[in-house]
């Protein structure tokens, strides 16, 4: 099965990716991709993303169908 990955943010620019379509498993979660990807990141082991499914804001334990657009989202801080 495939889904689609959008980054954004202090994501795209550290990876150096802004979408990419990924093979997942059945029955795989969000937490699961993220845990794909987070430890590309570097220095943040605990680094905290917003998710989001098809554009709107899941819980981690939300399972995945074929054809999903998954997105991380890293918290925005204003000054």
């Amino acid at each position: 099965m495939k889904v689609k990955l959008r980054l954004f943010a202090y994501l795209r620019e550290t990876l150096g990716l802004e979408e990419e379509e990924i093979d997942i498993r059945e029955g795989e979660k969000v937490s699961d991709l993220w845990n794909r990807f987070k430890h590309k990141i570097p220095g943040n082991k605990n680094f905290r993303v917003l998710l989001a499914v098809n554009g709107e804001y899941v819980e981690e334990d939300r399972e995945l169908k074929e054809g999903d657009e998954v997105a991380f989202i890293p918290p925005v801080s204003g000054g």
